[in-house]
């Protein structure tokens, strides 16, 4: 839920993606609605790429078009201390009829960040096996149609763990059963058509990556890039996968991981199990805050160097990675 006040500063915080992107819509509907009922301007910016002093900027200066303005600063845990510190006392005053929301796939920013947004933080956590479950019973029930238990089962084992992509997908399954003489979805049916539809992603891509394949590693990505996928939307699922991946290595190297450990940390698939059981194999703590530092990196560099210069540093940004596996080894 948005606090009841929408202006002022926002932390849109942690791992899952559809309940963000619901807040967020959640707070441009607020926004909206309240007085004057005027159009609401929005900005985008990406901590790294623009100077912190010149969001400040933009942010005490009102707008020439509209009252109201709502901006999303992403990638929000890459502001250096400094900058932080220079972007807290402003976010802490906005103008009046001024909305800041500060994205971030980590659960923590700069202290002073934190205590600018107030009662604003909101940390959205990966749903629990049995909330996952019961979401996709929802989804289809609200859209007519029914759920076999084993259905389900197959969808999160086959699904990028997050709300966003269950979405997507078993929107794509709906539209299959619309030509279906029966309103009940059943695990060979599920299989069948996410098999068909499945698309290539960063997160197949993070699987290779796991492997040490650098070969099929690099057929994803040209893949992802011929299909108009942007390097920084790729970057962010991996970065997001080696996260998880820095929680994997801290479970499992505390001793005595059960099923029911790998579960609450949004691993029940076998599949996604496996994958984090070889990439654990090659990357150890420092190898994984070296991959993010490089995720970082490529992400800045991919977005100030053009669409021509894509592929390169996409392909630089691979074999790093993959050389990073033996940094700590």
């Amino acid at each position: 839920m948005v606090k009841a006040v929408p202006w002022g500063c926002h932390l849109f915080l942690g791992p899952e993606l559809g309940r963000k992107e619901d807040a967020v819509g959640e707070l441009r509907e607020k926004l909206a609605k309240e007085a004057p009922p005027s159009l609401v301007e929005e900005f985008l910016y990406y901590a790294g790429e623009t100077p912190a002093s010149e969001i400040c900027d933009i942010l005490r200066n009102g707008s020439l078009f509209a009252e109201k303005r709502l901006f999303f600063i992403k990638n929000a845990d890459a502001f250096k201390k400094n900058e932080a510190e220079i972007l807290a006392p402003v976010l802490a005053s906005l103008p009046p009829l001024t909305a800041a929301v500060l994205i971030s796939g980590e659960t923590r920013l700069a202290k002073s960040l934190e205590d600018a947004a107030g009662r604003g933080k909101q940390i959205f956590w990966e749903l629990f096996e049995n909330e996952k479950t019961e979401w996709i019973h929802s989804f289809f029930h609200r859209n007519g149609y029914r759920v076999e238990e084993e259905a389900a089962a197959t969808i999160l084992e086959m699904v990028e763990n997050n709300t966003a992509a269950l979405r997507r997908e078993c929107s794509r399954i709906c539209l299959f059963m619309t030509k279906q003489p029966d309103n009940t979805l059943n695990a060979a049916m599920a299989e069948e058509w996410l098999s068909h539809t499945r698309e290539e992603s960063a997160f197949i891509l993070f699987s290779r990556i796991a492997r040490g394949d650098l070969s099929r590693s690099l057929e994803s990505l040209h893949t992802l890039l011929a299909a108009k996928e942007s390097p920084p939307a790729i970057l962010a699922g991996l970065a997001w996968c080696f996260r998880k991946l820095r929680d994997y290595l801290a479970l499992t190297g505390a001793g005595g991981a059960g099923d029911a450990d790998f579960r609450k940390m949004g691993l029940a698939a076998p599949k996604a199990r496996a994958d984090y059981a070889e990439a654990a194999k090659r990357y150890g703590g420092a190898a994984v805050d070296l991959c993010l530092a490089l995720t970082a990196e490529y992400d800045i560099l991919a977005r100030r160097g053009g669409a021509g210069l894509e592929p390169v540093l996409m392909d630089l940004y691979l074999v790093k990675i993959l050389h990073a596996a033996h940094a700590s080894r």
